[in-house]
């Protein structure tokens, strides 16, 4: 995975800020192929509780996240009870890494 533990710590600290003590991160995409070079940061926040905006949400973690690594893209994907499961799901919860 292309994150520095510090990333990964941020990113969390981040997550639990926004979302609460419960939410866990995924990572997916190109960062989990260490052969691969820049692009995106794709980060699926799982959640155990439904959300009322997830576009609120997913943009402030991604704007957040951004900021804390230098303005690189992040995209952000949410996962909720609430929320449909879309075949991009599938591929995080198969693909991704847990942070």
């Amino acid at each position: 995975m292309r994150l520095t533990e510090s990333q990964i710590q941020v990113i969390c600290q981040l997550a639990r800020l926004l979302a609460g003590d419960q939410s866990r991160v995924r990572v997916f995409g190109s960062r989990i192929d260490d052969t691969a070079h820049g692009g995106d940061l794709d980060l699926m926040l799982e959640l155990s509780e439904s959300v009322e905006n997830p576009a609120l949400m997913a943009a402030q973690l991604s704007g957040l996240v951004s900021r804390a690594m230098s303005g690189r893209k992040v995209d952000v994907l949410l996962s909720a009870p609430n929320l449909m499961r879309l075949p991009i799901h599938d591929i995080a919860f198969q693909e991704g890494q847990l942070l």
